[in-house]
């Protein structure tokens, strides 16, 4: 996937800098780009990222950039992706209307994952090979528990908050999130009470939803029909390996279809599930193996595998060489060209 793919932009961002107190044109001057994107309703994913990416340069600190955004921005201005959620019937189904919507409003991918006492919110990039700013990851996850804090009416706290980049203040961060943040992970993602998924929303209101729902699914639909379903397979399973959750039931969910739909639309394509994730499995395996900074046990959890005897018995079958061996010959080989 390239940057150049096009991406909506939100159309109340440059009024909520204005709350701010803070310019769209230096906003604009400042990423370098012409002045009337402004009123570009579409930019490209590089050209997203400069815009979130100057305003947290403006700012200074990212963590009070995050914070004054998430906090200072209001509910005129949300797009009907965003609104659909605020005024859903609890918090589960809130974060699962951001989640399935979000893929209208690329780059960022919310995947959820509940887990005993916990649900974990992973961010990953869409359509991009760069990750995003700093700014975008911890504004979107702060405004997830907004979202929940908003609906609810309840001060709710998170469990913990893990970033892979720096974000300024950690404190200031932890202050609002109301728990550890973990700065320089794996992975950006938001743990929450999984007990606060089933507060009711005070904000829930039906006739609404009825009147947003089938306009938002439809805009979906024919955004997914533009892309093939292996493709589309594909990107939920790399981003989804490392929680071993790259299962037939959790995809077929993400896509809003059954899984007997799922198994059929592949087939159409040619394709088989298990096949494919163990393709996937294969590809993001040589990558990471081409990275020397990971060890093998890394490499296996990154690609699904909790054994690693496991996975050392299918990187055989895929490459006819152990993982170790693989790596050396590969580095070597880099090395000499």
């Amino acid at each position: 996937m390239t940057s150049y793919a096009r991406i909506k932009f939100p159309a109340g961002f440059w009024t909520g800098l204005h709350q701010l107190g803070i310019s769209s044109h230096e906003v604009v001057r400042k990423a370098g780009l012409p002045l009337t994107i402004i009123n570009e309703p579409v930019v490209t994913a590089s050209q997203y990222f400069s815009i979130w990416q100057a305003y947290s340069d403006i700012m200074g600190d990212t963590a009070e950039a995050i914070i004054k955004l998430t906090t200072g921005f209001e509910t005129v201005h949300f797009p009907p992706t965003v609104l659909a959620a605020d005024h859903a019937r609890n918090y589960r189904d809130a974060l699962t209307r951001m989640a399935r919507y979000k893929r209208l409003c690329p780059p960022e991918s919310l995947l959820i994952t509940e887990e005993g006492e916990n649900c974990t919110i992973k961010l990953d990039w869409l359509h991009t090979d760069q990750p995003g700013p700093p700014m975008l990851t911890g504004i979107t996850l702060a405004f997830l528990l907004k979202l929940g804090r908003r609906g609810t009416g309840q001060p709710l706290m998170a469990k913990s908050v893990e970033l892979s980049d720096l974000m300024g203040d950690v404190k200031s961060l932890e202050a609002y999130f109301g728990c550890h943040v973990q700065i320089g992970g794996n992975f950006n993602k938001l743990t929450l009470h999984k007990s606060d998924l089933d507060r009711l929303f005070v904000s829930y209101n039906a006739e609404l939803l009825e009147i947003l729902t089938p306009s938002l699914d439809q805009s979906l639909n024919g955004y997914q029909n533009n892309k093939s379903i292996t493709e589309m397979v594909k990107w939920m399973m790399k981003r989804s390996l490392a929680g071993g959750d790259s299962t037939l039931h959790l995809i077929a969910g993400e896509l809003g279809v059954s899984k007997r739909t799922l198994q059929r639309r592949l087939h159409d394509e040619g394709i088989n599930f298990n096949h494919l994730l163990a393709q996937v499995r294969q590809e993001q395996a040589r990558g990471y193996l081409a990275d020397p900074s990971l060890d093998i046990g890394e490499v296996a959890f990154l690609v699904g595998y909790e054994d690693q005897n496991s996975f050392y018995r299918a990187f055989r079958h895929w490459e006819g060489d152990t993982p170790s061996s693989w790596r050396t010959k590969h580095l070597d080989t880099n090395s000499i060209n």
